[in-house]
């Protein structure tokens, strides 16, 4: 890794700062379909050469038949550990552009893009924003030691046992006889991680596994994960298995 020159590659004015550019990633790969293999840069800014945040980001695709570059700019251009992935998505055996990074902090929060670029015409495949804006939930603590994660737009409910997480977190909420002492939430916050997957060993093509973190009271107390597994329908990503799991605990003998 290391600063780039303003080559032709990146002499965009959306990125031409005072802080140099800076290669994230490459990866090469056919992206448009020609047989021919292509290369796909990953570039942005940073202050600081080691540092693993960069602004700014911007893929950049170069043809590797006719050497013709074109940029595409994200929502999210700003994060970090930002990489990308290059596999077939959309089922139509020209590898798709996968950009994910971190936002930071403690949310955990990640940003996440899909691309076709087949024919040389650019289409969005996965947005982060439109995901978390369909994909949200409600997470109530119920009465005799219950958490309900639930959906009524996607008209899902899912319940939670946190009877085993102890008098020290338990006696705040509850009383002796497992009522609620007042209302208490919790949030399932915004995707976190995205990962592509093979759930087909025969086929050629990638899925995607999608996962939130359901919190309750505080960011800390984590009470498991919304997981999604997606797949790509002919026109978009649609679940086809939506699950919550919950951390495990130490084995208690019951004897």
């Amino acid at each position: 890794m290391g600063y780039l020159n303003h080559s032709p590659y990146w002499g965009y004015p959306s990125y031409r700062q005072a802080r140099p550019s800076v290669l994230l990633d490459m990866k090469r790969g056919d992206v448009n379909g020609d047989g021919v293999l292509d290369t796909v840069y990953l570039v942005g800014n940073k202050e600081d050469p080691t540092s693993m945040f960069a602004d700014h980001i911007t893929i950049i695709i170069e043809d590797g038949a006719t050497k013709q570059t074109t940029a595409v700019h994200p929502p999210d251009n700003a994060g970090y550990n930002a990489g990308l992935f290059l596999g077939d998505f959309n089922k139509d055996r020209v590898a798709d552009i996968f950009l994910g990074m971190e936002s930071g902090g403690s949310g955990g929060y990640g940003f996440f893009y899909i691309y076709s670029f087949r024919n040389n015409h650019l289409h969005e495949l996965f947005n982060v924003q439109k995901y978390n804006e369909l994909y949200q939930f409600k997470v109530n603590y119920e009465d005799f030691y219950k958490v309900s994660v639930g959906s009524p737009q996607l008209d899902i409910l899912f319940t939670i046992d946190i009877s085993n997480r102890g008098y020290d977190y338990l006696s705040p909420l509850y009383t002796d006889q497992g009522k609620l002492k007042q209302p208490v939430s919790g949030e399932v916050l915004a995707l976190g991680a995205l990962y592509p997957i093979v759930t087909d060993i025969k086929g050629s093509s990638y899925d995607l596994l999608a996962l939130q973190r359901i919190i309750g009271p505080t960011n800390a107390d984590t009470l498991g994960y919304v997981e999604n597994l997606l797949s790509w329908d002919g026109s978009a990503f649609k679940s086809v298995r939506l699950t919550v799991s919950i951390l495990g605990t130490k084995l208690i003998a019951l004897y």
